[in-house]
């Protein structure tokens, strides 16, 4: 036995733990073991000793996550959870699942893993790669679903790239916001949110994408966002024509016969809206850029403002 913690903790180091577990992407089929192998992982980004933090961080370890994950043979749980340890080093703070907060109270040594600027770059060089698997348009799968259908549907792996994509953005890393936007990856999760308008997970972290990137205060991404992904003028469109598509090339179907029911995206569209509203206050960009659309101005004078008087449940009145 060791006498002490560190003694332990050097004693893990030396047996190459972490390589370990994180070859138990390669080695094993099982969802359920890659699940475990990052929950480890991400536990081990939340509270680690410096030796393990120091290599877990690395970017020669993020390479061996992106090297397991986009093997051709391998199921998709492991580009899933691959992810997920990914996630946990921008983010540490980023709960996986509750069984983590009774680990974490045990807890007595260690700090939480920072992604160093290494750790970003190591990460932005598998991005391209990363962002190939976004496209829906070659996959042949159908999905029947309540209102209609799928084809395809979005998957797991797709929504956890554009999880990814939302958490970059968030750290303030000026390298990382000026790949996404070289690569499109910004603009092909807008698409996204509009070809799926059901998918309140996917729609979740798109907003938070739209989000990140209004509040950045980085002219180029505010620019990006307004003129590049027509952010203002897709959601105009939406609102025009907010009942789901019967359209065979569309992603997203409504069942042939039927009413098509309402899109689901008109809250986060509103929220999105109301964003633009309040930083038009501060920023004289979203400022100028909603003013000289005549558009804009008309849905919200006749539709915006009475939305939000409607929902204002401070003004609601009982019985």
């Amino acid at each position: 036995m060791y006498s002490s913690h560190a003694d332990s903790m050097q004693w893990l180091d030396d047996i190459q733990v972490l390589e370990m577990i994180v070859d138990k992407f390669s080695t094993s089929d099982s969802a359920e073991v890659h699940a475990n192998a990052a929950e480890i992982l991400c536990a081990v980004t939340r509270y680690a000793p410096p030796a393990l933090a120091a290599k877990i961080s690395s970017p020669s370890f993020v390479g061996r996550l992106f090297q397991h994950a986009f093997e051709d043979s391998r199921p998709k749980s492991v580009l899933v959870h691959s992810l997920s340890v990914c996630i946990s080093l921008l983010d540490p703070k980023r709960l996986v699942s509750a069984s983590y907060q009774a680990f974490r109270s045990q807890l007595s040594h260690g700090t939480l893993v920072t992604a160093s600027p290494e750790t970003v770059n190591g990460m932005l060089d598998s991005l391209g790669d990363l962002l190939k698997l976004l496209d829906v348009s070659s996959a042949e799968n159908v999905l029947p679903t309540t209102y209609g259908s799928l084809q395809p549907p979005l998957g797991k792996h797709r929504l956890k790239i554009v999880e990814f994509i939302s958490v970059l953005l968030s750290i303030g890393s000026e390298v990382a916001e000026t790949r996404l936007i070289q690569l499109g990856a910004i603009q092909h999760a807008i698409d996204l949110f509009f070809e799926y308008p059901f998918n309140n997970f996917l729609h979740h972290h798109v907003e938070n994408i739209i989000g990140s990137c209004l509040e950045s205060k980085q002219d180029h991404l505010i620019g990006h966002v307004l003129d590049e992904c027509k952010l203002v003028t897709r959601i105009l469109e939406a609102e025009k024509n907010s009942a789901l598509s019967s359209d065979l090339t569309k992603h997203t179907l409504s069942t042939e016969g039927r009413c098509p029911p309402r899109i689901g995206i008109v809250g986060h569209m509103t929220r999105i809206a109301n964003k633009l509203l309040q930083l038009a206050n501060t920023n004289i960009m979203v400022q100028s850029y909603l003013q000289q659309n005549s558009d804009w101005i008309e849905w919200h004078t006749s539709t915006l403002t009475k939305r939000n008087a409607l929902e204002n449940v401070y003004q609601w009145a009982c019985g």
